[in-house]
């Protein structure tokens, strides 16, 4: 158990290094001329030197990855560098303000829409899928193999604007207003007003994942439903809903775990269309705006978010399910 956990906490660090210096390379070579980008639309030439003088532009890329990574200049009594303590992701161009201060700021927004998806689309697929498996090829189960076909055929963002045309547009216009048409409301302030703002986006994300969760949650169970366990739990009287959730599911949950770790943390690296479609101003929001202004301290800051997020995840997926086989 020792060296699983010191071969996949190397893995982890090998993983984010890999993404920092990727990420970094990209937005050099995406963003050539930043200070350009910073600078008003007539600025000088005077004007956007100094600009790429004061944010250190001129300096050799691996003189920028030093201080970005390593140590970099104070700022506002504050040293940057991701290796310090507390990590730094830098200072945002546009703002001047921390890169980690403005995720914090959006990252609840996020989590929200990443956790209540999770448990919607993780509850609705395990239920689906057990029926499904109860009675393979039969009804039930080709129409819900027929819905996730279809789910996964139709792209996010057509989703997310056919739910928002139907449930705000449709239903505003017949002067039933149920559902907001965007925005965000904080779980503190209000949690119904939160889960209203949230469902819509909730749903979306559902649709788009449901139908592989789904797909994977019979086929695991079909799997394990042969066994011999099994077949004793059901000559025994044991009711069919128990064999199947309690027995079957359970030994089925290895794959359901590591799909459902990988979605969670995919989501919560970023919903971009979701926040998009519906207003939300979560960290997706942000990673585009600052790309679309050339902010390349916040695109690096938010894609090793996703990667920090992404290799947790999976980690703890791995000792999860390790231990359950170990057992």
């Amino acid at each position: 158990m020792n060296r699983f956990l010191l071969w996949r906490s190397f893995r982890m660090v090998v993983t984010v290094s890999v993404v920092v210096l990727i990420t970094f390379g990209l937005t050099r070579i995406a963003y050539q001329n930043p200070a350009r980008m910073l600078a008003p639309e007539n600025a000088s030439e005077e004007t956007v030197s100094a600009i790429a003088n004061s944010l250190r532009l001129n300096d050799p890329w691996y003189v920028q990855l030093w201080h970005y990574v390593v140590r970099g200049p104070e700022i506002k009594g504050t040293p940057t560098g991701l290796l310090n303590w507390p990590p730094s992701l830098g200072y945002s161009y546009r703002s001047q303000r921390p890169v980690t201060e403005l995720i914090i700021e959006k990252i609840p927004v996020t989590v929200s829409l990443a956790v209540g998806a999770l448990l919607l689309w993780a509850l609705l697929s395990i239920v689906l899928g057990v029926y499904a498996a109860r009675r393979p090829g039969g009804v039930f189960d080709a129409a819900t193999s027929a819905l996730s076909y279809a789910a996964l055929a139709v792209p996010t963002f057509v989703t997310g604007v056919g739910l928002l045309y139907v449930f705000y547009f449709q239903l505003s216009l017949a002067g039933v207003r149920i559902f907001p048409g965007g925005g965000y409301v904080p779980l503190t302030e209000s949690p119904a007003r939160w889960a209203q703002h949230l469902l819509l986006p909730w749903l979306t994300l559902v649709l788009a994942e449901v139908g592989v969760f789904q797909r994977v949650v019979r086929a695991s169970v079909l799997e394990v439903a042969g066994k011999d366990y099994i077949r004793t739990a059901r000559a025994k009287g044991v009711a069919p809903q128990r064999v199947y959730f309690d027995h079957a599911l359970s030994a089925a949950l290895n794959p359901i775990l590591t799909l459902g770790g990988i979605e969670f943390a995919t989501i919560l690296g970023g919903a971009i269309i979701t926040e998009q479609i519906f207003g939300l101003d979560g960290v997706g929001r942000l990673a585009v705006s600052a790309a679309k202004s050339g902010d390349a301290p916040v695109v690096i800051g938010v894609t090793l978010l996703g990667a920090v997020i992404f290799v947790i995840t999976t980690f703890a997926v791995d000792v999860v399910t390790h231990s359950r086989s170990a057992k």
